[in-house]
């Protein structure tokens, strides 16, 4: 059974939502020093990626409200398929920089969707 668009975006916001609670007081060499948020913020980040690919080929023409979503799938490959090349200063940069507007833009789509359903 295929899920829908509100599933996705819900996986991408929960997502989202995790990394900024496990970074909030965090700084770039605590980051740096704790292997373990280090891979928990790459694995959501990994959630993220995949549900945004699934979620664009269900509904394309969500591409024209999500802030470089080809860049965000890219990342997720990153992560996944070039583990050993990646740059912990990025992630932290994109956790600091790019996620906020993200989350902000995805739950934007999602009370769209819930709203349009009541």
């Amino acid at each position: 059974m295929q899920r829908d668009a509100k599933a996705y975006l819900w996986d991408i916001l929960d997502a989202a939502r995790s990394i900024l609670s496990f970074t909030r007081g965090k700084t770039p060499e605590d980051y740096l020093a704790d292997e373990m948020l280090r891979a928990a913020v790459e694995r959501k980040f990994g959630v993220i990626g995949e549900a945004l690919s699934k979620l664009l080929q269900l509904v394309p023409e969500y591409r024209a409200r999500i802030t470089l979503p080809e860049q965000i799938v890219a990342f997720r490959n990153q992560l996944i398929h070039g583990y050993a090349s990646v740059r912990d200063d990025l992630v932290w940069e994109i956790v600091q920089t790019y996620l906020p507007k993200l989350q902000d833009e995805v739950a934007a789509l999602f009370e769209e969707l819930a709203e349009a359903r009541k």
